[in-house]
């Protein structure tokens, strides 16, 4: 089902849930979960056929048959002007900050643009270089405020609207669910990890982020924007069937999703969030640390995770080629990653303040959205004090993102 942005609203009683977890599809009203590019296919991509259409995409953006939309578009006919990569590329080569340029794809002979870190003038001589009439994207993200594909999402559908172009949006899950939580981005805290007032973690699929943004932050609407919905789907259901396809080279599993949008605040610290290791952003750690810290962690007691002492020695990334103290987590059931962060960041920096310490560039700021983290826990303070501090903004998100919701 297509829905623009005109009629979304009265369509928005059918439902939808969280996650990219393997395994056979899950029948809802009597219909396997289909992402919208799925939908797309199964009805000879009609929507988008008379377009000589732009696609922004990465490796996520996979039919259930896995086979890629972009391949399976062009086999099929349909008129692609051109491809544009977010981070990591198009066809996902590239580590985190990178990118694999502009280029011709190999397999289909399409031109291939640049377009991490474009802003939205850049995007829209791009898509005016191409000829695109029509911009459709098609990524998987993770739910992370500071996951940049939205911000190029944002951006393109900033270029859309100044290039006169519509703009379409081939849902999937949120895999981290249905739950909002943590800080707002307050003003003065904008970067490529951030670009707008929404909380840290969002709790809502690409489709209905492009809603909110068109309708709270652009100056007006697009000419046209559709978001082509996740079929048999509700928001809260546990599984998907969709298969899962790494979103970026250090996002290997559903688990690592699922603490993302906490333990990814340990880039912005002197602590490995375990890049160079299989297991990143469940790894955490730096020479200095031992034992303690899973043993003060473990008496935390809390909900979802389980913390296991380990070492390790990052391949590359901070503390390369040196061997690492610190915990692997474990997640056991529905966690709440931010709250999980926030215990590890005052745990360590209490129990190792000679090893603690925030990168000098102060990323974590960028990351939070804010320096009220950097600045409580230098203070001292405790965890559940640092998460009652942003529980009014939340609840503020909560009622703005509401009208915008397409799954129950």
């Amino acid at each position: 089902m297509s829905v623009s942005r005109r009629g979304f609203l009265a369509a928005a009683a059918v439902a939808a849930p969280a996650a990219g977890v393997v395994g056979a599809a899950p029948v809802v009203d009597g219909s396997p979960v289909r992402s919208g590019a799925d939908v797309l296919a199964e009805q000879g991509w009609r929507r988008l056929r008379g377009h000589r259409i732009g696609v922004l995409t990465n490796p996520t953006g996979v039919l259930s048959s896995l086979d890629h939309v972009v391949d399976a578009m062009h086999a099929d006919g349909v008129d692609i002007a051109a491809v544009f990569g977010p981070e990591h590329g198009f066809r996902g080569t590239s580590q985190a900050g990178g990118s694999e340029g502009d280029h011709r794809d190999p397999r289909t002979g399409l031109p291939v643009y640049d377009a991490y870190g474009a802003g939205a003038d850049e995007l829209a001589r791009m898509f005016r270089d191409a000829g695109v009439e029509l911009v459709v994207f098609d990524i998987a993200d993770v739910g992370a405020r500071f996951y940049t594909y939205i911000w190029t999402m944002y951006r393109a559908m900033q270029a859309a609207q100044r290039a006169g172009l519509g703009f379409a949006v081939l849902d999937r899950p949120n895999p981290v669910g249905p739950r909002a939580a943590g800080p707002r981005l307050l003003p003065g805290f904008t970067s490529g990890v951030g670009l707008l007032p929404i909380v840290q973690q969002h709790g809502m699929t690409v489709g209905e982020l492009a809603l909110l943004f068109e309708h709270d932050h652009l100056p007006a609407p697009l000419p046209e924007l559709d978001v082509v919905r996740v079929a048999g789907w509700r928001r809260r259901t546990a599984a998907t069937g969709l298969p899962w396809v790494p979103p970026s080279p250090n996002m290997p599993t559903p688990d690592t999703a699922a603490l993302y949008p906490g333990t990814a605040l340990f880039e912005g610290t002197a602590l490995s969030e375990g890049r160079g290791t299989t297991r990143p952003f469940e790894t955490i750690g730096a020479p200095g640390i031992d034992w303690r810290w899973a043993a003060d962690l473990g008496a935390l007691d809390l909900p979802g995770v389980r913390f296991r002492e380990t070492y390790f020695v990052p391949t590359f990334g901070k503390h390369t080629g040196t061997t690492c103290g610190g915990v692997q987590v474990h997640r056991t059931g529905e966690v709440d990653p931010i709250r999980v962060a926030v215990a590890m960041l005052v745990t360590a920096r209490r129990r190792y303040p000679e090893v603690f310490g925030w990168r000098p560039d102060l990323m974590i700021d960028k990351l939070f959205g804010s320096d009220r983290l950097r600045r409580m826990v230098d203070a001292g303070a405790g965890t559940a004090e640092i998460v009652g501090s942003w529980q009014d903004e939340l609840a503020d998100f909560r009622d703005q993102r509401e009208p915008h919701l397409l799954y129950r």
